[in-house]
């Protein structure tokens, strides 16, 4: 049975492996995803998502060649608008105050590489309806996220006190996490990986 890799540091994306009892060792990639993007400027948004997930697995796996390598890429967009982290509480407040009372689109990609190339991959996309808040409400939310705000694409994690930002959500819980779960377990287990 092949080795399993993460090539990533998502405490998200570790949690939901671990949970959903697949063995695996984590071994983030050094990929730079700013120079990436920026080949990728007029891409639609879940092609942007489907490239970093390809890079970062097929970097990872050509430092284990002998492994199954998962890479794994989550774009937030508003339209054609791509969010990245908010560097700062600033960047944060104006992220949130921007998605507020607006629809936005997780695009989660995830693939597999051996050997340095990719040999899966699956895309997929939640539409996330966030309510309306005052101020009051955004600078509660935020003393409250503190850094956590941070860490995420938009300014939220939804598994937490993020949850309170929106008033629908369409879409697999798995893909707002950030990796579309179902689709990889199905994969590994044609693959030998898990048992069937």
């Amino acid at each position: 049975m092949p080795g399993l890799v993460l090539a990533s540091g998502s405490r998200a994306r570790r949690q939901m492996l671990e949970a959903a009892g697949v063995p695996f060792e984590v071994r983030p990639t050094d990929v730079d995803e700013d120079a990436i993007r920026s080949t990728l400027a007029d891409a639609a948004p879940e092609h942007v998502a489907a490239v970093l997930a390809r890079a970062k697995a097929e970097a990872a796996s050509r430092l284990a060649p002998r492994a199954l390598v998962i890479g794994a890429d989550q774009v937030l967009a508003l339209g054609r608008t791509i969010y990245t982290k908010a560097p700062d509480i600033a960047a944060a407040r104006a992220a949130l105050r921007s998605l507020a009372g607006r629809r936005h689109h997780l695009h989660s990609a995830v693939s597999i590489a051996v050997a340095g190339r990719e040999v899966w991959q699956h895309i997929d996309t939640a539409a996330l309806a966030m309510r309306g808040f005052s101020d009051a409400f955004l600078d509660a939310y935020l003393a409250r996220a503190g850094d956590r705000a941070c860490a995420s694409v938009g300014a939220y994690e939804l598994e937490g006190l993020g949850i309170q930002l929106f008033e629908r959500i369409e879409g697999d819980y798995f893909t707002i996490l950030g990796m579309p779960l179902l689709p990889l377990l199905a994969e590994l287990r044609l693959r030998g990986v898990i048992a069937d």
